[in-house]
């Protein structure tokens, strides 16, 4: 049907890991280069608990992904989803458009979600307890999150009507572009806000992980950066204010056991504080 789509279709769990290592391997260089935050640690014991929850989040997503290719054929074969409504998009505006609503629905929509719901929040305070945000910090995230994340997707999907090869494709942009965002990278003020009208910048989301409210509340977007200015999330600090971390949670040497992060859904918390 689709050359390119059917393209993704084919590539295996073995290319989606190189890309998961090449990306963090690209950044993680770049890092040492030119880095925003000159951190006082050792990058690697930093990256142990990170890497820990990487590896629950290919579990999770490797575990369930038959449903989310069973999901797919069918509403390929169906032609069910507003992707193949009267099947007239052509190959270009079917990626475009495809890959704008997934990051949509499967991406700021739940992290929105994360942040309004209590129990939610507190699987998603695993992320925002890291106090030396580097590239590793993009895939640090609890077990829980990552299947309310992949539900989220799934019902992309389900709604899109979305060919795998598509969703393989988004899933790759998706990795990378956390990956980025979340990169201890100092980039030109001036290159960085130009690209944060359409894509997600380290500049722009790393407000996101300011330790107080609002921003915390804000730059929830993961590929492209309009979902934000669109509805009403967005939110700019300059770069040498921001601290990471949540202040509810502010035991460094807490969030970085993996036994505590595990439990960390389970401990008695409150939102961040408004500033």
């Amino acid at each position: 049907m689709h050359e390119l789509i059917n393209y993704f279709e084919n590539i295996s769990s073995l290319h989606r890991s190189i890309i998961l290592v090449g990306g963090i391997t690209l950044f993680w260089s770049i890092e040492s280069i030119i880095p925003l935050f000159n951190f006082n640690y050792k990058k690697f014991k930093h990256a142990l608990p990170n890497f820990f929850f990487t590896l629950t989040t290919i579990i999770v997503n490797f575990s369930l992904a038959f449903i989310l290719l069973l999901v797919s054929d069918w509403v390929t074969e169906n032609n069910y989803g507003l992707l193949n409504y009267g099947q007239f998009l052509p190959l270009s505006l079917y990626i475009i458009f495809g890959v704008l609503f997934l990051d949509l629905i499967g991406a700021y929509l739940p992290h929105y979600v994360q942040h309004k719901v209590k129990f939610l929040w507190k699987i998603h305070l695993v992320h925002h307890s890291d106090h030396k945000v580097d590239t590793t910090t993009a895939n640090r995230h609890h077990p829980f999150e990552s299947v309310v994340r992949y539900l989220f997707t799934l019902l992309g999907v389900a709604i899109l009507g979305a060919n795998m090869g598509l969703v393989f494709l988004y899933q790759s942009l998706s990795v990378v572009l956390s990956q980025f965002n979340h990169a201890n990278i100092n980039i030109s003020p001036k290159i960085d806000k130009f690209l944060s009208f359409f894509i997600v910048t380290p500049n722009m989301h790393k407000v996101h992980h300011h330790y107080v409210m609002p921003y915390t509340d804000s730059n929830y977007g993961n590929i492209f950066s309009f979902w934000d200015r669109l509805f009403g999330t967005f939110k700019s600090l300059n770069p040498s204010k921001i601290i990471y971390g949540v202040d509810t949670f502010f035991n460094e040497k807490e969030n970085e056991s993996i036994k505590s992060l595990l439990l960390r859904p389970f401990e008695e918390s409150r939102a961040p504080t408004k500033k």
